[in-house]
């Protein structure tokens, strides 16, 4: 007897909607993948990129006020080549409105000496941390922050003089200089050293959350407008550091101050506390 076998063999190829399928399929693993790699890209590789170019910086820095050491901090030290700075403060870190108006100048040199925005210039150490920062003018994102430096707010005062020294930095990625000073307690040092000078501040107040607009917090004297129990209310040299609070997120801001040591001219009426 014959058999006859109708229809082909094998496997038959799939329909219309299984192709479709599959291709989405596919686009959406190609796009999880270069998603993956995109915030490896951001959260690691540009995190160890600013972190050792920082690193580098603060030894050339340092190299230059060993072999030329100069008359003051607002001199400038060798400065590098920097990008041009946007017109307008942005990134993560600095709160969104106008910096307060100059304070008075201490330590600092005259206008002439100073070096220009984006421009490196001295170097933030922090010991309990373990961070050694270099610190430009500015608080551009891409010519400051996402270098790994800190960055010194336009119109507060320069390091060692009256007033408010007010820094900016990032808390994750680029470095992220100031990622752990939540761990900060009052009594930690601050030293900061400009072009052969040194001028250590002592953590005094930290408060743990405010507002990205509470410009208050780098005042000439440094009290929250937000949250007004936090600050000081006297003249005194401080220093301020912001960066973003929580982790991973812009939506408030940390901030940790100091005042000069020897100089403990700051207002006791405003309460501060530990975060």
């Amino acid at each position: 007897m014959r058999v006859v076998v109708q229809g082909r063999g094998g496997c038959s190829r799939p329909g219309g909607l299984a192709r479709v399928l599959w291709a989405a399929a596919e686009l959406t693993v190609t796009v999880g993948v270069l998603l993956l790699l995109l915030v490896v890209h951001q959260v690691w590789w540009t995190n160890r990129q600013a972190a050792a170019a920082a690193v580098r910086r603060v030894a050339a820095l340092e190299e230059a006020w060993a072999a030329a050491p100069g008359p003051g901090p607002g001199a400038a030290a060798q400065p590098e080549a920097s990008a041009e700075p946007s017109p307008e403060p942005s990134g993560p870190a600095p709160p969104t409105a106008p910096a307060p108006a100059p304070s008075e100048a201490g330590g600092a040199g005259g206008a002439a000496d100073r070096p220009r925005d984006g421009a490196a210039y001295g170097v933030l150490r922090i010991p309990r941390l373990g961070v050694a920062v270099p610190v430009a003018r500015g608080v551009d994102k891409r010519s400051v922050l996402d270098k790994g430096y800190a960055g010194h707010y336009p119109g507060t005062a320069e390091p060692g003089a009256q007033g408010n020294f007010a820094l900016a930095g990032h808390r994750n990625t680029h470095g992220e200089p100031f990622r752990y000073v939540n761990r900060l307690r009052p009594g930690d040092e601050l030293v900061v050293e400009v072009r052969g000078r040194r001028y250590t501040y002592t953590v005094d107040r930290i408060l743990p959350e405010t507002a990205p607009r509470d410009t208050g917090v780098i005042a000439p004297v440094p009290r929250s407008a937000v949250r007004p129990g936090y600050g000081y209310t006297e003249p005194g040299a401080y220093i301020t550091l912001t960066t973003c609070t929580p982790e991973y997120s812009s939506r408030y801001r940390l901030v940790v101050w100091g005042v000069l040591a020897g100089n403990r001219s700051g207002g006791r009426g405003v309460v501060g506390t530990a975060g």
